[in-house]
């Protein structure tokens, strides 16, 4: 690869009244600016992940990058949007336009403000990740269609409701040590596993604490070349990415493979020369706990059917042989739709630079994997990273 990370920035995940996405955007772009060590009048591109779908009446948002500084007037700035792997899809964009010898520096910046909406509309906006001719009547929106994705994963393997306990419950207890999570509470299992007035269930056998957060923030990168990368402060290299787009209708394929996330890491681990086992940690797509529990199977981890394992038997907690989601994942960290794949970037170039906060980070972190998803496994970005050498 030709593209290192050699700055970024993270607001707080959350509720957010007094702020906007004009005003977070600025905050990420004017903090990894200056955490790169760069003027606004060295960037050569502007790249902005918002996927919006109605949560903000203002939709043409690529230029609200440039109120971050009058520098970056008549810089090329342009949103991407891919459902929930927005955040992904501009990460690779700014990769490609490096790559292609387009840009030597480029800013990347996801936001999303959702809270701001009222829930009835709330599960519409996100229902438009979904193919409306089959999913558009869905109770309960998109976790509704998530509900359903376990219901058929209960009814061909047996129920997995501890399972997704303990997924919850894991990605909890390490989002305590983020400073950036949105619910920084660890719940125990106990807690999660059981329904309750704070803990309903909200869609088929998926509970309140199956699933990620309605939240406001935003994330930023600074992209360069590795030539340029060595000789800034810092420097996370990008060993492979990877993007497979799959079917939009869940009809065409069978739904409880993740085959796009499967042959997404495919693509990444080959293009890197590694193994899954050679990964030091990765952060996954959990918007719902079986969305994580079935990405272990398509990454790999286990066998089809068999993901309840990783869980069971401890591999994807901090101290486990591959740590899952050490920042909390969505599920702790909140999930402003297009920023969380940019922050899963950010998240991860931390622990590989060793600066992700006391009690979060991971000791010896050297390889880092990121599977960031679209819509119900559409849209499937991998991407592999390392320190610079």
């Amino acid at each position: 690869m030709t593209a290192s990370i050699v700055g970024w920035a993270h607001t707080p995940f959350g509720k957010f009244d007094a702020e906007t996405v004009e005003s977070l955007v600025v905050k990420v772009a004017t903090d990894a600016l200056a955490d790169a060590g760069i003027s606004a009048e060295d960037v050569d591109e502007i790249v902005l992940g918002h996927f919006n779908a109605g949560f903000s009446p203002q939709d043409f948002t690529a230029s609200l990058v440039l109120q971050a500084d009058p520098k970056l007037r008549f810089k090329p700035a342009t949103r991407v949007e891919n459902a929930c792997a927005t955040g992904s899809a501009a990460v690779h964009q700014g990769i490609r336009a490096i790559a292609s010898g387009a840009a030597k520096i480029v800013l990347v910046v996801g936001v999303e403000q959702m809270t701001r909406t009222p829930s009835a509309d709330i599960g519409r906006y996100l229902l438009k990740a979904s193919y409306l001719p089959e999913d558009g009547d869905t109770v309960g929106g998109f976790a509704g269609v998530f509900g359903k994705i376990a219901q058929s994963y209960f009814q061909k393997y047996g129920d997995q409701s501890d399972a997704l306990a303990m997924i919850a419950a894991k990605n909890h207890k390490n989002g305590v040590a983020n400073p950036y999570a949105q619910l920084r509470k660890d719940f125990g299992y106990e807690f999660c596993r059981a329904e309750s007035e704070k803990n309903p269930f909200v869609a088929g056998p998926l509970k309140r604490t199956d699933c990620s957060l309605v939240s406001d923030g935003a994330a930023a990168l600074v992209l360069t070349d590795s030539e340029t990368a060595k000789t800034m402060g810092k420097a996370v290299n990008f060993r492979a990415t990877a993007h497979a787009q799959d079917f939009l209708p869940m009809s065409k394929r069978d739904i409880l493979q993740f085959e796009g996330c499967t042959v997404a890491w495919q693509r990444a681990l080959a293009q890197a020369g590694v193994q899954l086992s050679d990964l030091s940690f990765v952060e996954t797509h959990d918007c719902f706990t079986v969305a994580e529990l079935i990405e272990y199977e398509a990454m790999g981890l286990t066998p089809r059917g068999q993901g309840a394992r990783a869980i069971k038997e401890g591999w994807t907690q901090k101290d486990g042989k591959l740590p899952i989601n050490p920042s909390g994942g969505l599920k702790a960290k909140g999930h402003p739709i297009g920023a969380t794949g940019v922050s899963m970037h950010v998240m991860s170039a931390m622990q590989l630079v060793g600066q992700a906060p006391e009690g979060m980070q991971l000791k010896n972190a050297k390889l880092a994997g990121i599977f960031n998803m679209g819509g119900a496994a559409v849209a499937n970005y991998v991407s592999v990273l390392e320190p610079a050498k």
